[in-house]
């Protein structure tokens, strides 16, 4: 994210008192009060939830904010025994599948806060990164919307089809979200490869376009080698590209798999630019996931479609975004009325505590938050005695709630001075208006179903339910009731997906908060979180000289063009995306300002800034070492993207080369995983039992090999 300097006045420090006019009514109005008013944004709620993985005993020993996995939604009921089914439908909705050199591979989760299988590694030695694959699921449903059985291969044939595409080439330059309005107005944006005038051409030389290709069958292509199951297309009229492949497993479901990761430019084009290079490709890619199922009975039914969209690797798989594609998603369906507003308490371990838990892990991945005591008064999330407190829905333990409550930035706060007073909170992360010196929307904000769940947890409308050892059990989905399986997979494959600082973001960006990309914005049966579909005759969609907030919306009725924020086709969403995608993910890793300490930061539950590295933890380990030396190695970190923009005696070591190095060096870098502490007789009292270390990271200098499609050397 190339960032402008933003000039900051002198910081109010002082938490001003904006955060609690959440809805016009203080929050030193009683609960009572609050609960009656039935327009308040801040609604009351009550939700069924499980946990996973292993028992939470055991987890708190290690680690005082654990995973407490939890189903944030699932109002689904069972169907009666023999209920006729009347509709079928894909899940997940959305899914995700992330791409990695290797020939290795494992599934994407598909229990919320459940990490995939991996055997341990998300790498193939220390070169390259294993993919992520996506499965797709059919479940069936009666007249009323209750869940009949997931159908399988077992129930009749599937047929499976899915077409994926890039465009990124044929769309138009990034400069920030259209959406936001006078906060932070949308700026126009050209063409990319604006030389290829006509649409045809453009067509011909700019997408890639891997068609619609089917599959059936139970294990079909299970070698990966069937080439009528390969996705792929051509870009500059010759150069074939891939674009992943379809296999199903032993019972028909689908499996999607990703591309390589690999960016390229036919025409040695240099880089210019994080987000928009002309006469690059990458290969990721989107689109539409359909299957037609016919069953024993020869009865013909299409199943409700899903979406499936191939992005990059999640570099720290245990830790998740602070807020999620999830919860932005969710807070649209609630404040539209896509879901129905649930009554009663909140939940504390599935709407409350995994905000804290990501608050409490984001130490691995940032300094900023490593240090967060120093900037902001807060209490010690490595302190297992404040997890207890924020756990306590007392009314003796309101002030306390309260006070850190008002660390949170106030996602209502609109005021002039926004930009100030709500810099110094939590997480301080930048947003999707930084291109405006003084907007609020500067820094990351939350999703509002997000804030608003803190904002009950505040007055004490919750019930603390984070101990539940009956759920401990469930580690897979088929572990959860039948009903429940749908929504659960919903969750689980949007929950590691970045949901904020879409400027433009990780994997997808700011349109996904947007009602015109949704069925249910002109379908009333439609169910949240299906994308619309609208097929066109092209996959270049020219909307004329300029995407600008106006077209983006409202389409080019001169040309006959839809608006690109409303129905969608293959290659739509990951069209919005720096290209190639690697420059992008570097250039978030430097954000300098003017105020640089604490130094803000973008996404570093995905793309890691600070970190320890396994060369420290290992000098942590050694009971041959004092103390002391221990704990200095432990406390010492390292930039993630370290020695990407160069390394010797020479080395520019620039920010251009950096985007541009970063395209043949990404497999190089590091995960962030989860590593036992010590636990010798002298390990020292300030390193704790569970650690967060950046490991299988290869050597950049013996395996760096320029490419002559990178431009020129550098001097």
């Amino acid at each position: 994210m190339l960032v402008q300097l933003v000039k900051l006045v002198d910081l109010d420090l002082r938490q001003q008192a904006t955060w609690g006019m959440l809805d016009n009514k203080p929050f030193s109005a009683s609960e009572d009060e609050r609960m009656a008013d039935t327009t308040s944004p801040v609604k009351p709620t009550k939700r069924r939830d499980f946990l996973a993985g292993v028992g939470a005993a055991a987890l708190l020993s290690a680690f005082p904010f654990p995973s407490k996995p939890a189903l944030a939604s699932s109002t689904r009921k069972a169907a009666p025994a023999n209920a006729t089914i009347a509709r079928l439908g894909i899940y997940p909705p959305i899914g995700i599948s992330r791409v990695g050199g290797s020939d290795k591979w494992f599934l994407a989760p598909e229990v919320p806060g459940v990490l995939p299988d991996t055997n341990g590694d998300y790498k193939d030695g220390t070169q390259s990164i294993k993919k992520q694959v996506q499965r797709f699921r059919i479940y069936a449903f009666d007249d009323q919307g209750q869940v009949i059985k997931e159908v399988t291969a077992a129930d009749g044939k599937i047929e499976w089809c899915v077409h994926v595409a890039n465009t990124k080439a044929a769309w138009y330059g990034f400069n920030n979200p259209l959406d936001n309005g006078d906060k932070a107005p949308g700026l126009p944006g050209q063409r990319r490869n604006q030389y290829f005038v006509t649409d045809q051409e453009r067509e011909n030389m700019l997408v890639i376009d891997g068609g619609e290709t089917t599959i059936t069958g139970t294990n079909t292509n299970a070698d990966g080698t069937g080439e009528a199951y390969a996705m792929g297309g051509q870009f500059w009229d010759e150069i074939e590209v891939g674009l992943g492949q379809l296999r199903t497993d032993d019972a028909g479901r689908l499996l999607v798999f990703p591309s390589d990761g690999k960016s390229d430019s036919p025409n040695n084009s240099a880089i210019t630019s994080f987000a928009d290079n002309d006469g690059w490709h990458d290969d990721w890619c989107d689109g539409p996931v359909e299957a037609t199922v016919t069953l024993a009975d020869g009865t013909e039914l299409a199943a409700d479609h899903a979406w499936v969209a191939s992005v990059g690797p999640n570099f720290a798989p245990e830790i998740p975004p602070v807020s999620t594609l999830y919860d932005v998603i969710n807070s649209l369906n609630l404040a539209e009325g896509w879901v129905p507003p649930l009554v009663g308490p909140i939940s504390f371990r599935a709407q409350v505590y995994p905000t804290f838990r990501r608050l409490a892990l984001m130490e691995w991945v940032s300094a900023e938050a490593n240090l967060r005591q120093g900037w902001l008064d807060i209490g010690d999330f490595s302190d297992p005695t404040y997890l207890a407190k924020l756990r306590d829905p007392s009314p003796a333990n309101r002030t306390f709630r309260e006070s850190v409550f008002k660390k949170f930035r106030n996602p209502y706060n609109d005021a002039p001075d926004a930009y100030i007073t709500e810099r110094l909170k939590m997480p301080l992360m930048l947003g999707g208006g930084v291109n405006y010196d003084g907007s609020p929307l500067q820094w990351f904000r939350f999703p509002l179903k997000q804030y608003d769940d803190l904002a009950q947890w505040a007055i004490g409308n919750f019930t603390d339910d984070y101990e539940d050892p009956g759920a401990d059990a469930i580690s897979t989905l088929d572990d959860l009731d039948l009903a429940q399986q749908p929504d659960a997979l919903t969750e689980a494959a949007l929950e590691p997906c970045s949901g904020g600082g879409f400027h433009p973001g990780v994997e997808l960006t700011y349109y996904l908060r947007i009602k015109k990309m949704y069925a249910r914005n002109t379908d009333p049966k439609a169910e949240p979180f299906r994308l619309a579909l609208g097929k066109r005759d092209t996959l270049v969609q020219n909307i004329g000289f300029l995407l600008t907030a106006e077209t983006a919306f409202k389409g080019n009725p001169d040309l006959g063009a839809p608006p690109p924020i409303g129905p969608q086709w293959a290659g739509d969403l990951t069209r919005w995306m720096g290209l190639p995608w690697q420059c992008d993910a570097f250039s978030c890793q430097q954000v300098l300002m003017q105020e640089d300490f604490p130094t803000a930061v973008w996404w570093p539950a995905l793309l890691p800034i600070d970190v320890l590295p396994e060369k420290y933890y290992k000098e942590a380990l050694n009971a041959d070492l004092s103390a002391d030396e221990r704990v200095k190695f432990f406390e010492t970190r390292e930039a993630w993207s370290r020695a990407v923009a160069g390394i010797g005696y020479h080395a520019n070591a620039s920010y251009w080369d950096g985007i541009t190095n970063m395209i043949t060096l990404w497999e190089r870098l590091g995960f962030v995983m989860k590593r036992p502490g010590p636990i010798d007789a002298d390990k020292p009292a300030g390193i704790p039992k569970e650690i967060f270390v950046e490991v299988g990271r290869d050597n950049m200098e013996a395996r760096f090999k320029w490419n002559p499609s990178m431009g020129d050397l550098p001097n």
